[in-house]
């Protein structure tokens, strides 16, 4: 008898997963341990494994679905075995109805994306409009307000290069572009932005009329509406609190330069964020208070401080967890938070590498702002928000002289921290990275 492989719970607030490519097709050979598709959850995309032994006998949901938790995926049995569909369990749950994702803090944007849904056509305008597709197969507009077929990965890879998907003939299924046809493009140069067709007459320049983006709707995603859920719950049932402090950030990129030059033949570039990173775990080995999570009928105080970063990902963000960073040197936090940044980006965090964090950092610093306020991250207390290092005139000694000045904005859930404990913590922050030698101890 066939056996039903349904959609499992990926993650912990997962209720809906997306197929965002089958990575075996029907009538392949499969065994126990086979990965048999990626699937998109509201935090990740991870691989879904084979537990049986046979062949992958039928695919009930098509790459680019949406498919609620215990719905049937596949059917893998012996060759030439007759299979019926599954009737549905559920109606599929909409992507705004998931669960919010532990990350909900500002971060730089970043695009990986998935693969294509099937392709939809506009409908005609005396028709009733249909749902939009999703934003990973809607098509491109097109400078003349043409709807142009472009997969996702062609679409991301236009942008980087500056090719215009609208003067690219696509080679894919119902002349969709693909891959192939922007690499194609680019070394022909003729699809560049800015590059004037033939016989246009165009020059180039900045384009002053037309609208700046097609004007339609898009269905939220399953992260989108899990960020939306859990910014609701975190600032409608968190009663937040703000302090600022400024850093005098000199000695940390000078000890920041010296150590990059002196190591570079090492591989060893630090960066700004790394020793914020260690300094903030350093801080609430200080004034452990901070290290803590309502429960309710009790406050629980962490042991360890599992500090998280926000990273921006596509169509959200997530916090990957730099666990017992109390423990860890600048050295061993930098190598941990490039390649976690680099698995977040790319979707492929495990769960036991975003959750657990017992406080969060954000910075949007090397984006050029100054500073913000963020929103605490549940269950943590409170969340650090960095600006950028600016550099002005300051009082020192009498004299004003230049310096190098860094914001820090201290987030705090007065439930559990109060004011004074949260300068404290600002304190002991300010400490570490004004005399940044104490966290190469």
């Amino acid at each position: 008898m066939a056996q039903i492989i349904e959609m499992p719970k990926l993650s912990d607030t997962m209720t809906v997963g997306t197929l965002v490519k089958w990575l075996k097709k029907e009538g392949d050979a499969v065994k126990t341990g086979t990965m048999l598709a990626e699937v998109e959850t509201d935090k990740a995309t991870m691989e879904l494994e084979c537990f049986f032994d046979g062949t992958l006998l039928k695919i009930f949901a098509p790459a680019g679905s949406q498919v609620a938790i215990g719905e049937p995926l596949c059917a893998v049995g012996k060759p030439g075995e007759a299979v019926k569909t599954p009737e549905p369990k559920a109606p599929a749950a909409a992507p705004a109805e998931n669960k919010p994702t532990q990350a909900q803090t500002p971060a730089p944007a970043a695009t990986p994306t998935p693969a294509p849904a099937p392709e939809q056509k506009a409908p005609a305008e005396s028709q009733p409009a249909k749902p939009a597709a999703p934003p990973e197969a809607a098509p491109a507009p097109a400078a003349n307000g043409a709807r142009v077929k472009i997969s996702p990965l062609a679409k991301k890879l236009a942008a980087e290069k500056s090719i215009d998907p609208s003067r690219v003939q696509g080679s894919g299924p119902g002349g969709r572009i693909v891959r192939s046809d922007i690499l194609a493009a680019e070394k022909s140069g003729g699809a560049k932005v800015g590059s004037a067709p033939k016989g246009s007459g165009f020059s180039g320049g900045v384009t002053k009329t037309g609208p700046i983006q097609e004007e339609r709707t898009v269905p939220v995603s399953n992260m989108r509406g899990a960020i939306a859920r859990r910014l609701v719950e975190a600032k409608t049932q968190i009663p937040h609190f703000y302090l600022d402090i400024e850093v005098d950030a000199g000695a940390l990129l000078e000890l920041r330069q010296q150590l990059n030059t002196a190591l570079e033949k090492d591989g060893v570039k630090l960066s700004v964020n790394d020793f914020v990173l260690k300094a903030a775990a350093e801080a609430l080995r200080r004034v452990p208070a901070v290290n803590a999570s309502w429960e309710t009928t009790q406050i629980r105080l962490h042991g360890a401080a599992h500090v998280s970063f926000a990273v921006a990902i596509e169509d959200g963000l997530i916090t990957p967890v730099i666990r017992d960073a109390h423990n860890k040197s600048v050295f061993a936090i930098s190598t941990e938070a490039k390649s976690l940044g680099k698995l977040a980006k790319e979707k492929k965090l495990k769960p036991d590498q975003y959750t657990g964090g017992t406080f969060c950092v954000t910075n949007l610093g090397m984006m050029g702002i100054d500073r913000f306020g963020a929103i605490i991250n549940p269950p943590n207390a409170a969340i650090l928000a960095v600006g950028t290092t600016v550099k002005k005139p300051v009082v020192k000694n009498d004299e004003i002289v230049i310096g190098h000045r860094m914001n820090l904005t201290f987030s705090g859930d007065h439930r559990v921290v109060d004011g004074a404990t949260g300068a404290q913590y600002l304190g002991a922050i300010k400490q570490l990275l004004e005399t940044p030698a104490l966290l190469l101890i």
